[in-house]
């Protein structure tokens, strides 16, 4: 995988992507550090993009996943997690009546 900046992507876009050999993915990345993923298309386009769809819904999976560890959620019972449910529910309806 190549990384080009994306300084140099945004001034010599295409130039920049030459020196790529095709078919590499390359990331681009800017100061705060990487920034994007440049996939190449291959063959069956719908199945590339079912692919990508499943692997960002996975990253945001285990974002939430580490997000519920940080909160503590992670530790609930099922009790909890059916109590937390009823109060939203109840909230909702409330907030629809009014």
């Amino acid at each position: 995988m190549r990384q080009i900046s994306l300084r140099e992507f945004r001034t010599r876009g295409a130039k920049a992507l030459q020196a790529v050999p095709r078919g590499e993915t390359i990331l681009l990345a800017g100061q705060q550090g990487p920034a994007y993923f440049l996939v190449p298309v291959v063959d069956d386009i719908a199945e590339q993009d079912r692919d990508l769809r499943r692997a960002i819904a996975k990253a945001s999976l285990r974002e939430g996943w580490r997000e519920a560890e940080r909160l503590g959620l992670d530790k609930m019972t099922a009790g909890e997690i059916d109590a937390e449910i009823s109060r939203a529910r109840a909230e909702r309806k409330r907030r629809r009546t009014v």
